[in-house]
């Protein structure tokens, strides 16, 4: 009984020390709803999961159209590898959690050293042999990916410019709608020409977009477009092509016209003049 009564009078203060507290913190805290609260209780945020998100790289080309023996990823812009560029760009992006480069065998050694280990790329997780074709890239990478990874971002080693707000975009749609892609509209008049060389029309521009990457996907829906190709023995020039095959649709947002595809030789001068204009803005 007295073992009762003493735990009691000490339960009570507890209680009352406990009363005044939570009144004095309720006063200045004031919740208006449980959504509110929750808001309070998170630093005024509802905090979620976050997507992991893992970057496809294709780096695999020859750079034909170069005219050059090192492949067009390799060659120097602005006194760094164009691959350099885009990587630097994707590696700064928060919501990509890793990076998987797709490179041709032969220089799969000379990627890790020169290329991830020299400029410090730490998301860089995996390098894996490249296909003959860009699609077959990017299947090589696409199933490297973990199955814990919920969007994948396709994006040419070649287009050196993308910038952060692309990716935070493509993500943006690719996570509302499945499937989003960069893209300019249309500028130049478009006429559609004849094997004899004759002028048959002048197409209608203006719902023509020119595709860019980068692409991001559910890591699923574009695993299911690539096994389906690879079975239909059908090759596209982007994967948002592939997707769209499953019919499903793909969401675009504004890209850029400084986010050139670096192909052939005058393409690197125009490179060299944006990142002199970017140096002077």
């Amino acid at each position: 009984m007295i073992y009762d009564h003493l735990l009691r009078s000490r339960l009570d203060k507890i209680l009352t020390v406990f009363q005044r507290i939570r009144l004095r913190c309720w006063s200045s805290l004031r919740p208006r709803s449980w959504s509110h609260l929750i808001r309070l209780m998170t630093n005024g945020t509802i905090r979620q999961a976050p997507y992991r998100t893992v970057a496809l790289v294709p780096a695999a080309g020859r750079g034909l159209r170069m005219g050059s023996h090192l492949p067009k990823q390799f060659l120097t812009l602005g006194g760094q590898p164009v691959l350099v560029h885009a990587l630097r760009t994707l590696e700064a992006a928060d919501p990509i959690n890793g990076i998987i480069l797709a490179v041709p065998e032969a220089e799969r050694e000379f990627c890790l050293t020169e290329i991830v280990s020299r400029h410090g790329f730490k998301k860089v997780t995996k390098i894996v042999s490249g296909g003959d074709q860009r699609q077959d890239s990017v299947r090589q990478a696409l199933f490297a990916v973990s199955e814990e990874t919920d969007l994948v971002i396709v994006h040419d080693a070649v287009r050196p410019f993308l910038t952060q707000e692309m990716i935070r975009l493509v993500i943006e749609q690719a996570t509302k709608h499945g499937a989003a892609m960069v893209a300019i509209p249309m500028r130049d008049t478009v006429k559609q020409v004849g094997p004899d060389g004759l002028i048959e029309g002048t197409v209608d521009r203006r719902d023509l977009w020119l595709a860019q990457t980068p692409q991001a996907f559910r890591r699923k829906l574009l695993q299911e477009a690539h096994q389906k190709a690879e079975r239909d023995g059908f090759h596209a020039t982007d994967d948002a092509q592939l997707v769209e095959r499953l019919g499903h649709r793909v969401a675009v947002v504004q890209g850029s016209t400084e986010n050139i595809k670096i192909t052939r030789p005058e393409d690197l001068a125009i490179g060299e003049a944006i990142l002199a204009a970017r140096r002077n803005r």
